[in-house]
């Protein structure tokens, strides 16, 4: 389906010039209701999460803060993004597993350990190690929505993963879909 459209109301909808090629729409108001309809369905629903954590590096459970913009969204099945708004931290999906956090710590400062060198702090920042380790986390996730809940594996849970902390980061979460 493309915007909640089937194929048959997409073909009825799209048409053909035999002149040129070219794809024209074809002007009919009962379909082009139905159109707006399907498109007005869709719900979006944002909030976002100011976050300072105590040290420089952190990780912090985002589950229950996601699941209840989902609940106050209304959206019952789509998809959310969670995605953090700045260049040194990250959102992954993984175990809420005390032993697992410390582990994919020690791992991330051993692919990006912090160190003076880093042409970076040639600007007068210190912080080199930090965009590094949110490139390997990367910045966001997106969640699937089934029946109104998360719809995630055995074990699954969302993470912020802070590297350059102690101020204030704000995460982005974006409900979307019917």
């Amino acid at each position: 389906m493309v915007w909640g459209l089937t194929p048959h109301e997409i073909h009825s909808l799209v048409g053909c010039s035999s002149e040129i090629g070219f794809p024209r729409v074809t002007v009919c108001p009962l379909w082009l209701s139905l159109f707006v309809f399907k498109i007005r369905r869709m719900k979006f629903h944002t909030e976002y999460l100011t976050l300072h954590t105590k040290t420089k590096r952190a990780y912090v459970h985002l589950t229950p803060q996601v699941e209840s913009a989902l609940k106050k969204s209304g959206i019952k099945d789509g998809m959310i993004l969670v995605s953090a708004m700045h260049i040194t931290a990250g959102v992954y999906v993984n175990d809420n597993e005390g032993g697992l956090i410390k582990d994919i710590d020690q791992w991330l400062e051993t692919l990006a350990p912090f160190r003076q060198n880093y042409q970076h702090h040639q600007t007068g920042e210190d912080n080199g190690d930090a965009h590094l380790k949110s490139l390997i986390i990367h910045h966001e996730v997106i969640v699937p929505v089934t029946n109104g809940k998360l719809d995630f594996g055995p074990w699954q849970q969302i993470f912020y993963a802070e590297f350059d902390g102690q101020r204030d980061k704000r995460v982005i979460i974006k409900v979307m879909g019917e």
